[in-house]
């Protein structure tokens, strides 16, 4: 029997320093706060995309197949550009999994196979805690470092249109 798997503190043990040699601006307290929040939902939201797309069935299976790579792409080139962008102001991302399942405000995606357009319901769901967890944080954020809030624009732009897109998969028209 193999032993249990020991999951790190999500705080960590240790904090590196900042390094000597950088100059520059320095993330204050609040600022890093708000840009790992940020880290830990785009990481999930990644998490949450593979999920679905390895286990949806059902009708327009492929089309949403391909689609929540997309979405799975754009959360992962996001989660990297907040990270570097932390990195560049001497703050230390944090997205190790004891640190996602701890710290996400998204909602648990189920285990198994899940209809498309219940998938489609629940990724919508998580691309928008994504969103919403960007623009609770925005204003903060861009008090501290507008630069830091133009990444943020960037993304919810196209995280907005993705759910836009799967939405649009189990909508009907409203009457006029």
């Amino acid at each position: 029997m193999n032993d249990p798997v020991t999951v790190p503190d999500p705080a960590g043990s240790t904090r590196p320093g900042r390094e000597t040699a950088e100059q520059g601006f320095l993330a204050p307290a609040a600022l890093t706060k708000n840009l790992q929040a940020v880290l830990v939902d785009l990481t999930a939201l990644h998490l949450v995309g593979k999920q679905a797309h390895w286990n949806i069935v059902g009708p327009n299976f492929r089309d949403l197949h391909l689609n929540l790579d997309e979405v799975v792409a754009i959360a992962r080139a996001s989660a990297d550009d907040v990270a570097e962008r932390m990195r560049a102001l001497h703050a230390a991302p944090d997205a190790r999994p004891a640190v996602v399942a701890e710290q996400t405000t998204l909602p648990e995606f189920p285990q198994g196979e899940v209809l498309t357009h219940d998938a489609i319901d629940l990724m919508t769901a998580s691309i928008e805690g994504t969103v919403g967890t960007m623009r609770s944080v925005h204003d903060e954020v861009d008090e501290a470092d507008p630069t830091s809030a133009d990444i943020l624009h960037g993304i919810i732009e196209k995280l907005e249109q993705q759910a836009w897109f799967l939405s649009a998969e189990t909508r009907t028209p409203k009457e006029r």
